[in-house]
């Protein structure tokens, strides 16, 4: 009976709401000035609002966008289907949807791969390399951050970042200062590294699978992404203390396969960049067929093992080695669909319920507003600037998806700009990226908002330096 009196007061509430909805000239109805539309905006800004709050709540942040993309959806519709335009709600819909499965499954397929060397132990054996050198804090501190900027262009800047920060948390020792402005330092570099490549961030992902800038055409912000990492790195550099941490060495021996997962990564990525650029089909299906290569291969793994493991006995009993004995006895056989479910899915069904909101906001008429004011009565080139700021406080992801779906019509230097600007701009912030969010909760307590706050104006610089070095390099795409 409640459930039924509380639906009475809902559909009361919205049916003279929907009267202020007025017909745009697309088809589409204008509810950017309806109480429809106000409802929905404080939907989404209650939801992004938990999200932000992430690591207070201890609230995972697909949960609040789940729930507002479907409350969002069932007002659109409820609204449409009034109007007797229920058709153009679901084309919509069916729009986003499709937009959201070619993300997934090419993020799906990457963080498979991902999964499988860490499960190979590749990042173990490169922490334990690290560990073991004997560098003093100043080394470490530009060896992680070079690293980081390196490896996340292939590996994402959530994964990189994560494993740079095991580095500086196991050998930092009781040295809070080091691992705060590390991690600072691991943050700008995985997303500065990220920004000039369409598999380092979501953001170049999307910008890359929208067909705005392909996948060669990523390469000029190499330099300005190399000048937004040193030119805080270099400045944070002259507080690091000259003193070397107290390391134990440790010897990781890699899974047998470890390399050859390497080598198929490569050349999945390589068939994800055929398909684009030769057949014009989506990369996702390039992504898809090199997941068929790391199933055979666990397969050929599979059934190897026992061949493999009596080989590697008899040379150990031939060598007297014990340790090497005991190894074999911990080696198990390599399963891909444990990898696919080791997938950061928190991170993907928020993924879906940003782009389910942002699209619902967008057919309400929003993101026309934005656009026509950003892109319209702005110079494209603030516009994308901001969108760089907008990202450290909302994160890159929505904001991308905002700018994509209201397609404005920008030249290519403006489309490697906002690609530029979303990417690095989250590093303004420990909360504007994926990989600070992620560092706060590895390094706890160590590594905080303040923190990072503290240096913004110095992250702020090197951000407004690459703007600078891209529109000088590259000035020639600007029309």
């Amino acid at each position: 009976m409640k459930i039924r009196l509380y639906g009475v007061a809902i559909l009361g509430v919205l049916s003279p709401l929907q009267a202020f909805a007025s017909q745009s000239t697309s088809g589409y109805l204008d509810l950017t000035q309806s109480g429809i539309g106000y409802l929905c905006l404080l939907i989404f800004g209650c939801a992004y609002t938990l999200v932000m709050l992430e690591e207070y709540l201890q609230l995972r942040k697909s949960k609040p966008v789940l729930l507002a993309a479907g409350i969002i959806w069932a007002i659109i519709g409820y609204v449409y289907q009034q109007h007797g335009q229920i058709d153009l709600a679901k084309a919509a819909l069916e729009h986003n949807l499709l937009e959201y499965a070619e993300l997934l499954l090419f993020l799906l397929v990457a963080m498979t791969y991902i999964s499988a060397m860490e499960e190979r132990r590749l990042f173990d054996a490169l922490q334990a390399w690290m560990t073991g050198k004997g560098f003093n804090f100043k080394t470490l501190f530009w060896l992680t951050g070079i690293l980081a900027f390196f490896i996340s262009p292939i590996a994402d800047n959530l994964t990189t970042a994560l494993l740079m920060c095991a580095v500086v948390m196991k050998v930092a020792g009781d040295n809070p200062r080091f691992i705060n402005l590390a991690c600072i330092n691991i943050v700008i570099a995985a997303n500065a590294g990220g920004a000039f490549s369409p598999f380092g961030d979501i953001t170049t992902l999307m910008v890359w699978q929208a067909g705005h800038v392909s996948f060669s055409e990523f390469m000029p912000l190499f330099l300005p992404s190399v000048v937004n990492y040193v030119v805080p790195a270099v400045i944070m550099s002259w507080f690091i203390p000259n003193q070397k941490p107290d390391t134990i060495h440790q010897h990781v021996e890699l899974k047998r396969g470890a390399r050859r997962i390497v080598g198929l990564f490569i050349l999945t990525i390589a068939t994800a960049v055929a398909f684009h650029a030769v057949l014009h089909f989506p990369p996702v299906i390039g992504m898809m067929m090199g997941l068929a290569y790391l199933q055979f291969f666990g397969f050929f793994l599979r059934r190897t093992l026992k061949h493999s493991l009596a080989k590697k006995a008899a040379a150990a009993i031939a060598n007297r080695d014990d340790h090497a004995l005991k190894r074999l006895g911990s080696v198990v056989p390599f399963d891909v669909f444990r990898r696919v479910s080791h997938a950061e899915w928190d991170t993907l069904l928020f993924f879906y319920g940003v782009v389910m909101c942002v699209g619902g906001l967008s057919l309400l008429g929003y993101l026309g507003v934005i656009s026509e004011i950003m892109y319209t009565q702005w110079d494209p080139i603030w516009a994308n600037v901001m969108v760089g700021i907008l990202s450290a406080i909302v994160d890159n992801i929505p904001v991308m998806f905002a700018v994509l779906t209201m397609e404005p019509a920008m030249d290519m230097g403006n489309w490697l700009l906002v690609t530029l600007t979303a990417g690095v701009g989250g590093s303004l912030l420990s909360i504007g990226s994926a990989a600070g969010v992620a560092l706060m909760g590895a390094a706890h307590g160590k590594y905080t908002f303040f923190g990072h706050l503290k240096w913004a104006p110095i992250i702020g610089l090197g951000y407004a330096a690459s703007i600078a070095v891209h529109m000088m390099l590259n000035g020639h795409l600007f029309s």
